[in-house]
């Protein structure tokens, strides 16, 4: 699933298309993707300006005109494409297969915006634009890991007394939203942290580096288009780049990049986390 960086490589790809511009008209060739679209959800789109595009964990978050806000969510393989509307072609993905396109856009200034999500896991969403704090999925969110409001302060807060792993800690959205399994894996390492690290139990000194790395490696991912494991694409059918510079994730069994010894696994709540045991501790 996209995590934060590839959300965010997205919100960026779609403002130039989207923010500040009207949605002419909107077309929604199935009645639901991972769940049914709100009531009358053309219509009520559709004639609207996207007067800000944002994010909220790995969630899209675009505020109309309308007083509504466009939440958008991708899912497993859900990816947006941006082209200029041209007569009978338009500029695609490659192997991308136009069967799965679910949802476009058509923006003020003649560009298109498709949604393609081949398993249909992503979701669209309209919700009171006022009311967005208690929206049913960020309500209880934690802060976002490049906010102002996260901190080796907060981590201590979060968490004081909490008998759960590190890693899962830190997979959990209501102690940091929109981290996910493949930057934990890397911050945790950066850090020398072993994931199966009793969160209460880090000293103030680790927690300062690891608040440190997590917002370091979130900002590099971003800065290289997010990582692409198997269908993210940027909103220009590239993918990104940050799997290139994985330390630990999906690396098992090859040499640790600072001590030689091989990258371990360990399944954590269902989840592979790649580390190496002698550099975490």
């Amino acid at each position: 699933m996209p995590e934060l960086p590839e959300v965010e490589t997205v919100r960026r790809g779609l403002i130039p298309a989207m923010e500040g511009k009207r949605i002419l008209r909107v077309e929604t060739r199935r009645k639901d993707l991972r769940f049914p679209f709100p009531a009358n959800f053309n219509q009520r789109v559709a004639g609207a300006r996207l007067k800000h595009l944002g994010r909220r964990a790995k969630y899209l978050v675009g505020e109309l005109s309308t007083g509504e806000a466009l939440i958008m969510h991708l899912g497993m393989t859900g990816r947006f494409t941006v082209a200029d509307k041209r007569p009978g072609k338009f500029v695609r993905d490659l192997g991308e297969d136009e069967k799965h396109d679910h949802v476009v856009f058509e923006m003020q200034g003649g560009t298109r915006i498709t949604f393609n999500d081949p398993r249909r896991f992503g979701s669209m969403d309209l919700w009171p634009a006022g009311e967005l704090d208690v929206y049913p999925a960020f309500d209880g969110l934690g802060p976002e890991p490049i906010s102002n409001q996260f901190s080796a302060a907060y981590l201590k807060e979060a968490f004081d007394g909490k008998k759960a792993p590190v890693k899962a800690a830190l997979l959990d959205q209501r102690v940091v939203a929109g981290l996910g399994n493949i930057y934990v894996c890397e911050a945790l390492f950066r850090s020398g942290i072993s994931p199966k690290k009793l969160a209460g139990s880090l000293r103030a000194d680790r927690l300062t580096k690891l608040a440190i790395e997590i917002r370091k490696v979130i900002e590099e991912a971003i800065e290289a288009g997010g990582s692409t494991i198997s269908d993210f694409a940027t909103t220009n059918g590239e993918l990104g780049y940050f799997q290139h510079r994985f330390q630990v994730y999906d690396r098992e069994g090859k040499p640790c990049v600072t001590c030689g010894k091989p990258v371990k696994r360990a399944v954590q709540s269902g989840r592979s986390s790649f580390y190496c045991a002698s550099c975490q501790k």
